[in-house]
């Protein structure tokens, strides 16, 4: 949608009055000097708002309609998304969070996050990009040697080369066990033959180097996931000098044909068809999916971002018709069940912006502190915001082409095209599926539910801050739906110590009431806040945010009792159902 406007009121409301990062974060030693609070928050957003206005959305039906190609082993990107990757760069943006010693602004992880989300608002295929990028020099900076970190975090954190990651094999999906890339040492480097697939941003010429990051198997490799090394593969090898050299023998064979994010070149890599393709180990030997999850941990946060902003850009798009679609005498939108979709649409996506910013904080004060606690609940949380927020970035674009009736499935007004961009998010970067096994088989069980019942305790404590009028029923449907998560981590601790085949059953259930719960924790927050801003200032965000709140958990919510319930009854019709009769 061209007329994206990025919210940066609500932004600014999660950022500076819920999250509290001037004094949650101003006080820490990387943060210190850098004026972290509601005047620099104010001065970031509004910028990004602009780039994000004025160069990223109008290319959005671009991309859509001239998708990237590929021919004698060379992508050819969608026009003028050069020249805006370029602009990101100049502008800072990849840099955002990164360490000044390698170039970064070391700004807070939320402003990277709210950046993101305004990003993948205006145009999703654009926004990968730069999320590639980071997470690669994220993995660089967390895993290589000196000699790498001086050879490309700097021109990375930039903007002036890019960054990917090379993980799917054909015939091997989420299971990385099986590869068959092989490295071969080769002097101080390795020479790496194979070929990856669903490459994000695999080629293209707007940078002047793309660093790949690839997962290949050394000769002498365990069997198995224990077994991958992590690889530097850049597209140009240095000349020497700190220059670029010769091509390395990386190619681009072709870029999918998919459903939705057309302008993302999505390609199928070729490694050593020639000579081999020069790679340097990156970290130590079969440590590669350790190293990886690094960037991967970054990429799940982005891709619940991704939920979020797809989110916010079909809202603004379904409002925006709403209001100008006359139907019997009235705009649509005063019609009750337009207004219920528009609401549906809007407070899930406060809710998922609440919840994904607080989370962001929370990964600056573990990487800022020494309490393990804190990067357990990032670990706990993580899975969450992937699954929960992309599944309802789904829903909220299928409810954007509703709004539009007719019109919405017509590609001309664009509404479709949200939908299709929004269908890769529950896919990617580990499906949904894998996130549920991860949060109820890894994390919550690992500590036996510890994690999750510490967070408990946070939200019983803002359900008591909902002790006025103005917030009762806040409070009580806050409190109920909380007991029963209560009880739901209780059954499935249990489960998974007896029969971790039921647990499993239930996983996809419990991450989404707990996606569901922690929305309205979040708005019920917002809510104490607003209430008590209320009394100094008449600004509408206010009593809207508590309107918010209340329709969330009267029409939202309530969906939370019915994941439970799954839950609950063991899954039993689920595990015994024949396989033979589907």
């Amino acid at each position: 949608m061209e007329n994206y406007r990025a919210p940066v009121e609500d932004m600014q409301f999660v950022i500076d009055e819920l999250c509290e990062v001037g004094e949650r974060l101003g006080g820490l030693q990387r943060f210190a000097e850098l004026g972290v609070g509601p005047d620099l928050s104010g001065a970031l957003l509004e910028e990004s708002a602009r780039l994000s206005a004025e160069v990223i959305a109008p290319l959005r039906r671009v991309g859509d309609t001239q998708p990237a190609s590929c021919a004698e082993r060379k992508v050819q990107i969608s026009p003028g998304y050069a020249e805006a990757l370029q602009q990101l760069a100049a502008g800072g943006w990849y840099g955002i969070a990164a360490d000044p010693a390698h170039g970064g602004q070391g700004l807070p992880e939320v402003y990277g996050t709210a950046a993101c989300e305004m990003w993948n608002s205006a145009d999703m295929a654009f926004a990968l990009a730069p999320i590639l990028s980071i997470g690669a020099a994220m993995t660089i900076q967390a895993h290589g040697s000196e000699q790498q970190k001086s050879a490309y975090l700097e021109k990375m954190t930039s903007g002036e080369w890019a960054g990917s990651m090379c993980l799917t094999e054909s015939g091997a999906g989420s299971d990385l066990g099986v590869m068959k890339t092989r490295a071969v040492p080769d002097g101080d480097h390795y020479r790496l033959f194979g070929q990856k697939i669903y490459i994000t941003w695999g080629d293209h010429e707007a940078m002047d180097n793309i660093v790949h990051l690839v997962l290949a198997k050394l000769p002498d490799a365990p069997e198995g996931s224990r077994g991958i090394s992590l690889f530097i593969v850049p597209k140009y090898l240095d000349d020497g000098s700190g220059g670029l050299g010769e091509r390395n023998d990386i190619y681009p064979v072709s870029v999918e044909h998919k459903l939705g994010i057309h302008g993302s070149p999505t390609c199928v890599m070729a490694l050593g068809d020639d000579a081999g393709a020069v790679g340097y180990l990156l970290g130590e030997p079969n440590q590669g999916l350790a190293c990886m999850f690094t960037m991967m941990n970054e990429a799940r946060l982005k891709m619940g971002v991704q939920g979020l902003g797809v989110s916010e850009g079909a809202y603004q798009q379904a409002v925006a018709y709403a209001r100008e679609r006359v139907q019997g005498g009235v705009p649509i939108i005063e019609h009750a069940d337009v207004k219920r979709m528009l609401l549906t649409m809007r407070v899930q996506t406060e809710a998922m912006r609440a919840l994904a910013y607080t989370e962001a904080v929370t990964m600056d004060l573990a990487h800022q502190s020494a309490d393990p606690a804190l990067q357990a609940r990032v670990d706990l949380m993580i899975p969450v915001i992937k699954g929960w927020s992309t599944e309802l970035g789904v829903e909220i674009a299928s409810l954007g082409v509703q709004v539009h009736g007719g019109m919405g499935y017509v590609e001309e007004t664009g509404a479709a095209q949200y939908l299709r961009d929004a269908r890769i998010a529950p896919i990617y970067e580990g499906t949904n599926g894998i996130q549920a096994a991860d949060l109820v088989g890894r994390k919550l069980g690992r500590d036996q539910g510890a994690t999750m019942l510490a967070l408990i305790e946070e939200m019983k404590a803002t359900v008591t801050d909902c002790n006025n009028a103005e917030l009762a029923d806040i409070g009580t449907a806050l409190a109920s739906a909380v007991a029963t998560l209560a009880a739901t981590t209780t059954t499935l601790v249990e489960q998974l110590q007896e029969n971790r085949h039921t647990a499993q059953a239930g996983a996809y259930d419990f991450m989404m009431q707990l996606g569901y719960v922690a929305g309205a924790w979040h708005l019920a927050r917002s809510s104490v806040v607003a209430s008590a801003r209320c009394q100094q200032s008449e600004r509408s965000i206010y009593p809207g945010k508590i309107a918010s709140t209340r329709y969330y958990c009267e029409h939202i919510l309530v969906r939370a009792a019915s994941h439970a319930e799954v839950i609950f009854g063991g899954s039993a019709a689920l595990q015994n159902y024949p396989t033979e009769w589907m």
